[in-house]
């Protein structure tokens, strides 16, 4: 296994940290000595994330404006050092691909996939300036398995993990780590996102031929059921741990999964028969009602 250097200045940028992995992750960081800029999109959270004595950032990823003066702001704040990117923030759209519009689509790969990178590209200068630095991904289990229902959102994780890989093969040889963390079921307000994108009108659920599936997993921000993976559930601070040992360890990983749900779809994306797969997950999502 590769080492890397030592993070100098432990001080890293944290994005999507408004709620669950990202606002774990900042606070972990933050009680371990790192100096902390948290990015979020709401006023209301920049607020709250000032109460608890950070400095944060505005950032809207699927905004090139936004994203330019973020990126601008946390290197003043720095001083022009930076010792970790953490790329949280991200959001999936509900749907059958089907049923998604153009718009819908663009947008799903405007914040988590092209925004990501423009923002991550931003402090790639400093890092390779210092020989030293880590960046860290939150990808998905569904960058690894595509799950019914959430074919853009996977589809958008598949292009983060090869962005990971890329930016990791090209980074390396400067002294930069690059890793991918990849959450399975985690406790966090992620469902009540999806159920927000599906009411914007990016997705056709009245007429659908999925039209009874959209109305029992789309009914509301909590479920009322459950699913097998819930078993598999973890609380957002399992996630963060993995996210600190990518920016603290001499020999970071380039993935880590997280919950037995990510580990099995790590397994089954590398040695299940793509029909296999198909079979398993069409009757647990889909199930036999839509021929």
């Amino acid at each position: 296994m590769k080492r890397y250097p030592m993070v100098g200045e432990k001080t890293a940028v944290v994005t999507g940290a408004s709620t669950g992995i990202g606002r774990a992750t900042a606070r972990m960081l933050k009680a371990r000595g790192w100096r902390v800029f948290p990015a979020a999109r709401s006023r209301t959270d920049l607020d709250l994330l000032r109460g608890e004595g950070f400095q944060p950032v505005e950032l809207d990823l699927s905004d090139p404006d936004s994203v330019d003066y973020a990126a601008k702001e946390v290197l003043e704040l720095s001083q022009g050092v930076i010792g970790a990117v953490v790329n949280n923030a991200g959001y999936g759209q509900p749907g059958a691909l089907e049923d998604l519009s153009r718009s819908a689509v663009r947008k799903q790969f405007e914040t988590n996939v092209i925004g990501t990178l423009d923002f991550t590209n931003r402090f790639i200068p400093v890092l390779r300036a210092q020989k030293s630095g880590r960046i860290v991904l939150v990808s998905s289990v569904v960058g690894r398995v595509v799950i019914p229902f959430l074919g853009a959102y996977s589809a958008s994780k598949f292009a983060l993990e090869a962005i990971g890989d890329g930016l990791r093969m090209e980074l390396g040889p400067a002294g930069i780590s690059v890793s991918l963390v990849e959450p399975g079921p985690i406790k966090t307000c992620f469902r009540k996102r999806v159920v927000s994108e599906a009411a914007r009108g990016g997705l056709e659920m009245r007429d659908s031929v999925f039209a009874k599936q959209y109305a029992k997993e789309l009914a509301g921000p909590e479920r009322t059921y459950a699913r097998p993976t819930d078993v598999f559930q973890k609380p957002p601070e399992a996630v963060a741990k993995k996210i600190v040992h990518a920016l603290e360890s001499r020999c970071p990983r380039a993935r880590y999964p997280v919950t037995g749900a990510a580990w099995l779809g790590d397994f089954a994306a590398r040695f299940f028969p793509a029909r296999l797969k198909d079979r398993l997950l069409v009757s647990k999502v889909i199930g036999r009602e839509v021929g």
